[in-house]
């Protein structure tokens, strides 16, 4: 008995320490499926947008409005990629979401490195000391972004994103206040349609490391100013911010409003942009700047996101080439720097296949799976089969091919002109294993010529536009 109670007391004065350091959980008596977060005296939003007392539901089955998400067709982009569940599944799903905003609470202090205060969640120390030594290793090209997104249970973005600023000074040195960080990284990764086999906060995640990389390249490092690196790193973690899983030709045949609304030209990029716009508005991440300077960053982020889009591909590449071949850029111009800034961003977008193959292996077969599942959808409703999204003819390795052929190789040769470093060739390197890999898996590939003759000729007709739009990145 007096164990028992001895035991009672401390749980009761951790609670109160708790409540009153970093907020308190509490269960609704008249609704015991809902969850009152409060922290800083205030009400965190996780599932919707930060209004005072949300609950956060955790219902099998329930799914928050998503903004930005619109049926089409009667198909309804927040389920379009989603599996049913078996019963089964059930209680585990309860418990991971319950071990999710436990962890979401711990964050935090993990990322200023200070010490737990409830010794009894012996499961999330050991997870999250996990991640905290995975961070020390950020830089790594060789960096798990699935492995880190586990230990985080599915907060990598959240994360990888804050340390980072936190690792360059920007927090410090450009006064934003931790909370709207947190906040608005929260919000990004929400906005993420996390049901995308591809097009989620995970790959946002990778962008945002391989970005990383780039900007320790000797000569970034050398010459990107902080604004640089700010801008870098938002524009890495939004660049997909509320991709629907399907591509812009989907889009514009279906007839949907953000076709019409951007006039069919870098459809999903406008919205990319214009989405982490609302977000940093939503959050007033920069309110406490003056106005001409908020106006700059939500201007060049738009400028970095757009150069994603991957029917721009040549002419940002010819942009790039003529400007190696004359030798002519200097980092010393903001102009420069910022071309140099969109190249990176399209690097990291597009650099799964100059990653490891057991990284990169798994990144093609969750592209594809989107790929084939818009094709799925267009065959439902007699459209038109996009490019590469016919499963009856197409695989997984002759995508990846043609991508890496037609895509990735050009564009990573220039870069590594550009910056011949042990990074580029390490990249060069597995690219061309995967590539070997890949073909090894394609036995068509040398046995028919005549359509090894009719394939590059497709790809080279159309190298970036519609073919590769979809899934390997922008968009």
């Amino acid at each position: 008995m007096g164990i028992a109670l001895i035991w009672s007391l401390i749980t009761v004065l951790v609670r109160w320490i708790l409540s009153k350091r970093r907020g308190a959980i509490s269960y609704d008596s008249s609704d015991q499926t809902a969850l009152y977060i409060r922290m800083l005296g205030a009400c965190v939003i996780f599932k919707q947008l930060f209004s005072r007392d949300v609950r956060v539901r955790s219902q099998v089955g329930f799914e928050p409005e998503r903004r930005g998400s619109h049926p089409y067709l009667g198909v309804d982009f927040r389920t379009l990629h989603s599996r049913a569940e078996s019963a089964g599944s059930i209680p585990a799903r309860r418990i991971r979401r319950l071990f999710s905003f436990q962890r979401h609470l711990l964050s935090s202090r993990l990322l200023r490195g200070a010490p737990h205060l409830n010794p009894l969640h012996i499961l999330d120390d050991d997870y999250c000391g996990q991640a905290k030594c995975m961070l020390e290793k950020v830089g790594s090209w060789n960096f798990d972004i699935f492995l880190f997104d586990r230990l985080t249970n599915g907060n990598s973005l959240i994360f990888l994103t804050f340390h980072l600023l936190n690792q360059y000074g920007l927090i410090e040195l450009f006064q934003l206040d931790m909370v709207k960080v947190r906040r608005f990284l929260v919000l990004v990764q929400e906005d993420y349609h996390n049901q995308n086999p591809y097009h989620n906060a995970v790959h946002a995640a990778d962008v945002t490391q391989a970005m990383h990389c780039y900007l320790r390249e000797p000569k970034l490092a050398q010459s990107l100013t902080s604004f640089d690196i700010l801008l870098g790193l938002l524009a890495a973690a939004t660049h997909d911010l509320d991709h629907p899983g399907v591509n812009q030709p989907f889009l514009i045949k279906t007839n949907h409003y953000l076709a019409a609304l951007y006039r069919n030209t870098s459809v999903l990029e406008n919205h990319h942009w214009r989405s982490a716009v609302g977000l940093l508005r939503e959050t007033d991440l920069f309110s406490h700047l003056p106005a001409e300077d908020s106006m700059s960053i939500e201007r060049q982020l738009g400028s970095l996101i757009l150069a994603t889009d991957i029917s721009r591909q040549n002419d940002y590449l010819s942009r790039f080439r003529t400007h190696l071949d004359e030798n002519d850029l200097c980092l010393g111009h903001s102009t420069h720097r910022h071309f140099v800034l969109q190249m990176a961003l399209k690097c990291a977008d597009i650099c799964n296949p100059c990653r490891p193959w057991e990284l990169s292996k798994q990144w093609s077969e969750k592209v594809t799976e989107e790929f084939f599942h818009q094709g799925d959808i267009e065959k439902k409703h007699k459209l038109e089969i996009s490019p590469l999204c016919d499963s009856e003819a197409n695989t997984i390795a002759s995508v990846q091919i043609g991508f890496m052929t037609y895509v990735v190789e050009p564009l990573f040769a220039e870069w590594a002109r550009f910056s011949d470093t042990r990074l580029s060739q390490t990249m060069l390197g597995h690219l061309g294993l995967n590539k070997a890999s890949w073909s090894a898996m394609e036995p068509e590939a040398s046995g028919s010529s005549e359509e090894g003759e009719s394939e590059p000729a497709r790809a080279t007709e159309e190298p970036s536009s519609r073919a590769l739009s979809q899934g390997s990145q922008e968009s």
